[in-house]
């Protein structure tokens, strides 16, 4: 494993109720931290401060605090696993709910902290464990939409591979740009948009 990789890898994963429940407070501490003083100015030592552990106690679990933004920004990517495709109207006419509910979806997972999305955007380091969770979720969620097109009667583009990666990949980038700074475009303006542009590519 790179050095870097090594860096950035936490350094004891809990077996036990009461580790992780300390483990899940520094995680916590880290990200009001972050929010509240700035990445630069969010020491480990503030950190152990507001998660109330000690400052040896939090380097059991994380070397420095870019490990804690690098596992902050895996649950996050994590947290967007999409498992409400059963769930959905496949009937013809509903096209543009399905893709409603797709970028809906998008939104609200990250709908949460703007300013700690911005953050981790801009600053989390790219470990060998981000890159192979964003892999891991971006075949998950393409896989999914794929179904789901294969499945809708109103769909009338060939390529359903490629089509299912141009809109996992369009809805996901516009989605973290604009609730990463959601002082532009509404929100409900970006959603009308989005549903309308995917759903007229989609009728082909």
């Amino acid at each position: 494993m790179p050095s870097a990789d090594r860096r950035l890898q936490p350094r004891r994963r809990p077996r036990q109720a009461r580790a992780e429940l300390t483990r899940e407070r520094i995680l916590a501490a880290a990200a009001h931290v972050f929010v509240e003083q700035g990445y630069a100015a969010g020491t480990t030592n503030r950190i152990a401060e507001q998660a109330r552990v000690s400052i040896g106690s939090l380097y059991q679990y994380f070397p420095n605090k870019d490990a804690i933004l690098a596992e902050l920004l895996v649950r996050h990517i994590d947290r967007g696993t999409w498992s409400r495709g059963e769930q959905l109207d496949l009937s013809p006419g509903s096209l543009q709910d399905l893709v409603r509910t797709l970028v809906r979806d998008a939104i609200d997972n990250h709908r949460d902290d703007p300013q700690l999305l911005r953050i981790m955007m801009e600053e989390a380091p790219l470990s060998q464990d981000i890159l192979d969770t964003i892999e891991r979720h971006g075949k998950e969620r393409v896989g999914q939409v794929r179904d789901l097109l294969a499945l809708h009667p109103d769909v009338r583009v060939q390529a359903l591979d490629i089509a299912a990666e141009l809109i996992v990949f369009t809805v996901e980038i516009n989605t973290h740009k604009l609730m990463a700074d959601p002082r532009g475009v509404p929100v409900a303006t970006f959603e009308r948009e989005l549903v309308d542009m995917v759903t007229r590519y989609l009728r082909g």
